[in-house]
């Protein structure tokens, strides 16, 4: 039976459902609408009570919404208006913006000009910072993947400490909750039948995942004694790599062969875990020989909680005096020299901070040069349409319907501008990434939707605040007064000196970038000035390692049989193999004994193992004596073969040829110098000698794992060309051996110079769109400078200006814009100079020929660009100017 319901307990239609229809429904049925639900409504709630009755509202207001949004679009999309509808003002609000969408598209259509330069410019500025940021983000604002970073710190001397030294000061690291040796390391995998697969590994202390304060997601890690001598050996798994072999969970206990060496699994790390780059696949856990005294190591600790890098000094103290007491250093290699901690984000991260935030700064500045350009461009529009607008305010038209106009026209604009700029954000990030010294921190840089919609998101924000000048303007201003200056033009207009304003910060901006290029151009031409002492060009490089079994009395024959392989490919004049290569920052210093020279018991020396044909391979030039040759791998007990440069010739035997003396990096045998060769850029590119000499793989004390390859092909070849045939001799002369990269000596010397050459190309591209936008901005305010005083100009002219006068008068206009611009851009530029000296080599920022040469182009461009709109000036027929008015 059905409930029986007091009238006057029946609630009226529920507010919010009513309110969504009412947005929906045209003014002409809305009442009508509205009453007979409401009516049906209360019958319901009579008949079945009050939650039932609502639930039917509900009902019908969200399947109706769908079907009214359709017909209101369509309704203001078309224009079509029902006969009922004829009779009443008004229509849904949704009509009323459909409206003002096609509105704002047809006049975006009509107006290809300033829609296209709109659009381009604000999806280029909005597409570079979003790729910029991209790329900065998981770098510089995430945090890492370890566990309270700030307690985490690097230890000085970098790669190189050794075992032994570790192992002795271990137990004494009472300071520290946690102190592990790790050393990065390419090692071979052998995954299923396939070939050995080159991975970034890493050797370390069962310390390491304390330290890091991070634990597998499967299985345990390290455990304390797993690097002591005779440890069964343990690998931990990245997220990636387990992945690639199979996602088993119980893949705990399961062995792997890794560079030769069967090694048990015990964890596997969380997803997105790294150290000490993306790039690093799996954890080895390293026996710490106490009798190791071979320097490779780095050391990282971990701070007690609530220590900061400053109150570790007495421990730092206490470091340096137990290795001042154990170890005799010789000079250059002393590291009880300069103790010091490095946090651990700049450890990992600082040598490609400065670029990014110099990007970053850059992209702000052209985003903030495409804002700009857009809001003088709507400004020019508003003034372009003031008699439009003065005409349909006087006819009645709402100050509200006329401001949600533009608005729509701006985020129109926002909406194309973004998606373009979503499309151009991914193609610029990866541009970003190729250019960029990130190295292996490239791999956590990718693209996602959170960046695309972020730049979607900027655009939108920039249209939108575009659209608030003009629009508060119109909502000021009064129709007569809007008619009476449309009718007395540039006379009674206003100046425009909003606009001005404008465009001089924008100067300013472009004129910034601008001169950092200049400084970087000049900076990188000097890097590149200094001879490396090499012949850069049609030299291959390709890095290789072999495994961890191959016998150190073995490695010399293996590196043959590569050289020997490669040797005989078409095209190839000579090939030779190094064990560190010049200019990549890598070093290795070994003591050095001169013959009857006892006062240099404590000296070191760069020493490089090479083959025979390395100086021919490099294009070293032989200054006296001879090179290496094949008959010296004849090891003698005795007396070896040793070829120096002139770095060392001139240290250690001045005014005397130093061809058959002798000198040694260890006592018990001595090598003969038989030939001098020009000075190398050794570690880095610099114009700085440093000593060094040379040895063959037979007379070397030790043969790394890992070893370089250079092949010289002939004259007219590229030396790109011969890398993959190279790569598939090396794999067939030697199965196990892991091919790692594959480059030119070209390329190294592009990376030797630094990050002001990645950090230049990208600066002079951003400077160039930077100028076009300034240009964008320049021409537009004087277009609008010449528009606006059209019959103030005309007036004149019949009274007799001449128009090259004109012309004058309007270059000027944009000469004193440029002015201004460049005045407050130099003095930008003063003000950021220590930070653009991080990047620059042999040349200040008050650099004056620098200066000059960014003031020139900028000052040649503008002034065209605003010639342009005073030639147009100078051709207005009074008459007509007249008539019109």
């Amino acid at each position: 039976m059905a409930p029986n319901h007091d009238p006057r307990d029946v609630p009226r239609l529920p507010r919010l459902p009513a309110a969504m229809l009412r947005c929906m429904l045209s003014s002409a049925e809305r009442d009508e609408v509205l009453a007979d639900l409401e009516s049906e409504y209360r019958a319901r709630a009579r008949a079945r009570g009050r939650i039932a009755a609502r639930v039917w509202v509900w009902r019908q207001a969200l399947t109706s919404l769908p079907a009214l949004a359709r017909r209101a679009w369509w309704r203001g999309w078309s224009g079509f208006e029902a006969r009922a509808d004829r009779l009443h003002a008004g229509g849904s609000m949704l009509e009323s913006w459909a409206m003002d969408v096609r509105y704002a598209l047809r006049r975006l259509r009509t107006r290809p000009t300033y829609a296209g330069l709109a659009v381009l410019t604000l999806s280029l500025g909005v597409a570079g910072m979003a790729a910029v940021y991209g790329v900065a983000r998981p770098l510089l604002l995430e945090p890492l993947p370890v566990r309270a970073e700030e307690e985490v710190v690097v230890f000085w001397a970098e790669s190189a400490w050794s075992e032994t030294e570790f192992v002795y000061l271990r137990p004494a690291m009472t300071g520290f909750k946690a102190v592990a040796a790790y050393w990065s390391q390419d090692v071979t995998l052998q995954m299923r039948d396939g070939p050995a697969r080159l991975v970034r590994g890493m050797l370390a202390s069962a310390e390491l995942f304390d330290v890091l304060g991070v634990r597998p997601v499967i299985g345990a890690g390290f455990r304390a004694g797993d690097d002591r001598p005779g440890a069964e050996p343990v690998v931990v798994l990245s997220h990636s790599l387990w992945r690639d072999l199979g996602s088993d969970p119980s893949i705990v206990g399961k062995r792997i062969d890794v560079s030769g060496v069967t090694r048990t699994i015990v964890g596997v790390m969380p997803e997105g875990f790294w150290f000490p780059d993306p790039m690093t696949r799996l954890w080895l856990s390293e026996a710490m020989d106490p009798d190791a005294d071979a320097g490779a190591y780095g050391l990282i600790g971990r701070m007690p909680g609530g220590r900061t890098i400053a109150s570790m000094t007495a421990e730092l103290d206490r470091i340096t005096a137990l290795l001042r007491e154990r170890f005799d250093y010789v000079a250059g290699a002393d590291k009880t020299q300069n103790p010091r901690l490095t946090p651990l984000r700049e450890h990992l991260i600082g040598s490609v901070r400065p670029a990014l935030l110099a990007l970053l700064g850059a992209m702000a500045a052209v985003l903030s040069i495409a804002c700009v350009n857009i809001t003088a461009l709507m400004l020019g529009q508003v003034d372009a349409r003031g008699t439009e607008l003065a005409v349909r305010a006087a006819l009645g038209a709402g100050r509200q319907r006329l401001l949600q106009q533009l608005i729509v026209e701006s985020l129109a604009i926002g909406i194309l501008a973004g998606l373009v700029g979503a499309l151009l954000a991914s193609i610029g990030m990866r541009v970003l990434v190729a250019a960029l010294p990130l190295g292996a921190l490239a791999s956590a840089v990718r693209v996602d939707w959170a960046v695309l919609w972020a730049a979607i998101a900027i655009a939108m924000a920039a249209a939108t605040a575009v659209a608030l000048a003009p629009g508060a303007a119109i909502a000021r201003s009064d129709p007569q007064v809007m008619l009476t200056r449309s009718r007395s033009g540039g006379v009674g207009g206003r100046g425009g000196r909003v606009e001005a304003g404008l465009v001089v910060a924008q100067v300013a901006l472009v004129l910034l970038m601008i001169a950092g290029a200049v400084l970087l151009i000049r900076s990188v031409e000097n890097r590149r000035a200094i001879d490396p002492g090499l012949e850069l060009e049609g030299v291959a490089v390709i890095d290789v390692v072999m495994p961890r079994t191959t016998e150190r009395a073995r490695r010399p024959q293996v590196i043959r049989d590569i050289v020997e392989a490669v040797r005989v490919l078409p095209g190839v004049e000579f090939a030779a193999a190094a064990q560190r290569l010049p200019l990549r920052g890598a070093r290795e210093y070994m003591g050095l004994l001169v013959e009857d020279q006892p006062q240099l018991e404590r000296a070191t020396t760069v020493m490089r193992v090479v083959t025979p044909d390395y100086f021919h391979a490099m294009g070293i030039r032989l200054r006296s004596g001879r090179g290496l040759l094949e008959t010296d791998r004849i090891v003698d007990a005795a007396e070896g073969v040793v070829v120096i440069n002139q770095a060392l010739a001139d240290l250690y035997f001045p005014g005397v040829d130093p061809v058959g003396r002798r000198i040694a990096f260890r006592r018990g045998r001595w090598d003969r110098i038989v030939g001098v060769v020009e000075d190398v850029a050794e570690m880095e590119l610099s114009p700085d000698p440093v000593p060094a000499r040379y040895v063959l793989y037979e007379q070397a004390p030790f043969a790394n794992l890992a070893q370089t390859i250079v092949i010289r092909v002939r004259p007219g070849q590229d030396a790109a060309a011969i890398l993959e045939p190279a790569r598939r001799a090396i794999q067939a002369a030697a199965p196990a051996v892991a091919v790692g990269e594959l480059t030119t000596l070209e390329s190294v010397f592009a990376r030797a110079i630094g990050p002001a050459l990645p950090v230049m190309s990208l600066l002079v591209l951003l400077g160039a769109l930077g100028l076009v936008l300034g240009v964008v901005g320049v021409y537009g305010v004087v277009s609008h400078f010449v528009a606006r005083r059209t019959r103030d100009w005309g007036i004149r002219m019949a009274l007799g200006l001449a128009p090259r006068r004109v012309v004058a008068l309007v270059v000027r206009q944009g000469g004193a814009l440029l002015a201004a611009g460049i005045a407050l851009g130099l003095i930008a530029l003063l003000a950021l100079a220590r930070f653009l000296g991080s990047f620059l080599y042999g040349v200040g920022v008050a650099d004056a020929r620098s200066l000059i040469a960014a003031t020139a182009i900028l000052l040649a461009v503008g002034l065209a660009a605003a010639l342009i709109p005073a030639l147009r000036a100078s051709r207005i027929d009074p008459a007509s100017v007249l008539r019109e008015q």
